[in-house]
């Protein structure tokens, strides 16, 4: 198999094909350095609309991801190979640097579980094995975080930039 494999689940698996399908990214698939999946939220959701949002458990403002579909989904995807290290991104995870992107490369299996609307059910959180931050500010999706952080990850996987020790010298 790949040096890496890379799950994302999310409601919008479509966001990441212009960035995995483009440069690096298509290149370490093409050699088999990186295998990756973009899931579809809704394909655990089981209403007519397919509902993947939901008023927040105990009380409060605006729309969270409900956990249900993301327990489940995740159970699914993780039954496809080795158990993942799942990551959530979020504001108050740990911040991102070089050295956590060197940490998640040495993952044989990444699954970024992205959030929407004000953010995930926190009885969700009990997935994560990290949470990481971009920053202190909200996007309007987890999609764009991830992306971030897989293409830092990337390029630390072995190979993908040619020589051996083709990040080591790179400066940030």
């Amino acid at each position: 198999g790949a040096d890496v494999r890379i799950d994302t689940l999310s409601t919008f698996p479509d966001m990441f094909s212009s960035v995995m399908g483009a440069s690096m990214m298509r290149r370490a698939q093409e050699k088999g350095l990186l295998d990756f999946h973009a899931y579809d939220l809704r394909d655990w959701t089981y209403d007519r609309h397919r509902t993947t949002d939901d008023a927040p458990y105990g009380g409060g403002d605006g729309l969270v991801m409900k956990c249900e579909p993301l327990f489940e989904a995740a159970e699914a995807i993780a039954a496809e190979g080795p158990a993942p290290h799942t990551v959530f991104m979020a504001p108050q995870g740990q911040p991102f640097d070089d050295a956590l992107a060197c940490e998640l490369a040495a993952e044989e299996r990444l699954l970024f579980v992205c959030g929407h609307y004000e953010g995930i059910d926190e009885r969700a959180y009990a997935l994560a094995d990290r949470v990481i931050s971009l920053g202190d500010y909200v996007l309007t999706s987890g999609e764009l975080a991830s992306m971030v952080v897989v293409d830092a990850v990337v390029r630390k996987v072995p190979g993908v930039l040619g020589a051996a020790t083709g990040a080591d010298n790179e400066s940030f």
